[in-house]
């Protein structure tokens, strides 16, 4: 019984059964949950979330209708996070939980490590959802040192035993170039769930979106509120102080970051924005209620400006998104003109 509920998690991301069964093996521990659920559309982020106010968060975002909660190891608030959880008093098989494999943690062994740790942390018995943060491997201890020995597909292998070992439901991938997705689909037994990346209407990055919708991939989009977050430094301004976004909200009777939200719920992305005050939590519900027309959909992809905020490939020596928007670019490499 535990095998086929396996086989049903990998009907629902699209993989084809007939060439899985023979190399699957059966599942000794019980299932978690006896349902079958997909990801929500809308959630709550935790990065740089405070220490002292995201398990509040978490609690009034669960209390207030949110179903989706989507944290990290590296964020160093799951413990925390955790407590909310706990306190909202929702059922946990009525919360998706979504957690991230850290850099350092790619050997197969250090994989499982981290894993219980942030189950525990989260305090819950499961995940829902458990990505490979990055595609680079740092050697454990080391900081930022590469581990150029353990490979993506090492590092894949090992998650697809935390599904068998059922420490987890589903398992997937964050930001990543398409070639590497590609590799993933090319030798995976359990393939991704859902790919974890920024996308917002400065980095709509429209034509990789499709590509994952072709491969049965779900597109969860981080920043979707692009540079509101204080870390990021452009010379742009603001999304939300920007007129088109200002008068289609003024249009739709919302607030620019309602409005923002829709637009990546409507064009088939997982969003997740990330906040700590009661109003904002409960404001960004509201995205929920607002569609957009086709011609509005296209006057919002001429706005794209192929901007990049999350890109930490050059401080680790590494290349990232090699084959999309706005590239890493490494000392020494010819910059071409855009």
């Amino acid at each position: 019984m535990t095998f086929l509920r396996v086989l049903s998690g990998l009907a629902a991301i699209g993989a084809p059964l007939f060439a899985l069964l023979p190399s699957v093996p059966p599942v000794a521990a019980e299932s978690h949950s006896a349902y079958v659920r997909d990801i929500p559309h809308f959630g709550l982020g935790t990065w740089l979330s405070d220490r002292d106010k995201v398990a509040h968060a978490v609690q009034y975002a669960l209390d207030a209708g949110y179903s989706h909660i989507d944290a990290a190891l590296i964020y160093r608030n799951e413990d925390q996070t955790g407590k909310g959880i706990a306190a909202s008093g929702v059922a946990r098989e009525d919360i998706w939980v979504t957690s991230k494999l850290w850099n350092e943690h790619h050997r197969p062994d250090k994989a499982t490590e981290a894993i219980k740790k942030s189950i525990s942390d989260l305090g819950v018995e499961y995940l829902d959802l458990y990505l490979i943060h990055w595609p680079v491997a740092f050697i454990p201890g080391e900081g930022t040192k590469l581990d150029k020995e353990t490979s993506i597909f090492d590092t894949w292998r090992a998650l697809e035993n935390l599904v068998r070992a059922n420490l987890t439901r589903h398992i997937g991938i964050s930001n990543f170039a398409k070639k590497d997705v590609e590799a993933i689909l090319d030798m995976c037994t359990i393939c991704p769930y859902a790919h974890e990346l920024e996308t917002h209407p400065y980095l709509q990055q429209q034509d990789f979106v499709d590509f994952h919708k072709e491969v049965g991939i779900k597109v969860i989009a981080y920043s979707p509120l692009a540079n509101t977050n204080p870390t990021y430094h452009k010379d742009i301004k603001p999304l939300l102080e920007d007129p088109f976004w200002k008068e289609l909200a003024s249009k739709k009777n919302a607030t620019v970051a309602q409005t923002v939200l829709a637009w990546g719920i409507q064009r088939g992305t997982i969003v997740i924005p990330k906040s700590v005050h009661e109003k904002y939590i409960e404001e960004n519900l509201g995205a929920l209620k607002i569609n957009f027309t086709g011609e509005e959909m296209k006057a919002i992809r001429a706005q794209d400006k192929k901007v990049r905020m999350n890109n930490p490939g050059k401080g680790w020596g590494v290349k990232l998104f090699a084959d999309l928007d706005d590239p890493t670019k490494l000392d020494g490499e010819k910059i071409e003109e855009l």
